[in-house]
């Protein structure tokens, strides 16, 4: 038998979550997206990265568009959406429900999973923040996916690490620079490469 094609080895990942996905403020090759793929693929990964991330999008948002952006190409998909929940305050059992939601569109199309979490601040109190906090560990144990506590957790070891807040993020202080989204990358990258290994 002969070899099979290059590109039967393909595997597509759709990035579903918000302007932290979307790559709001910056150049088209800076973003999250363009930057993991260009990671993946110096490490020898044949992947392509769907950007499906929209700016403002809540969970709300995510759950009706998840049936179209899983469609029979995505092979597994990195869901990384709350944050504009936090920023609203909006209710922590209504973004369970639909993060749950859009999880069980990924099971029924055996699309494999990343789930990114974001940690609540303590704007809107400590039970607020705690019922938040509680929802992606919940989920991930829930379905069996792969969990990244902190989407961010490359920033704060940035700034941890003592580079400059105006290095990593724009000037509205949440969306970060191109050098923040590097940093995200090579902290989550590792993860990506454990849902690649998963649906190969």
């Amino acid at each position: 038998m002969g070899a099979s094609p290059a590109f039967a080895q393909d595997v597509t990942i759709a990035a579903l979550g918000d302007s932290l996905t979307a790559g709001f403020g910056l150049a088209a090759d800076e973003g999250f997206v363009p930057q993991l793929q260009a990671w993946l693929q110096a490490r020898g990964h044949d992947v392509a990265i769907l950007n499906a991330g929209v700016s403002g999008d809540t969970t709300a948002g995510g759950l009706a568009r998840a049936a179209w952006t899983l469609t029979p190409g995505v092979d597994g998909m990195i869901l990384a959406l709350g944050g504009n929940d936090l920023l609203r305050g909006l209710p922590a059992e209504t973004a369970r429900q639909n993060l749950a939601g859009i999880l069980h569109v990924a099971a029924a199309q055996d699309v494999v999973v990343l789930l990114a979490g974001l940690p609540a601040p303590a704007n809107f109190g400590a039970a607020y923040q705690a019922e938040f906090n509680a929802i992606y560990p919940d989920l991930a144990a829930e379905f069996d996916t792969i969990y990244v506590a902190d989407f961010l957790a490359g920033l704060q070891l940035a700034f941890e690490a003592g580079v400059p807040r105006s290095d990593l993020l724009l000037p509205d202080g949440i969306h970060p620079t191109a050098q923040g989204v590097t940093f995200m990358v090579e902290e989550m990258g590792p993860a990506v490469e454990a849902l690649i290994a998963e649906v190969e």
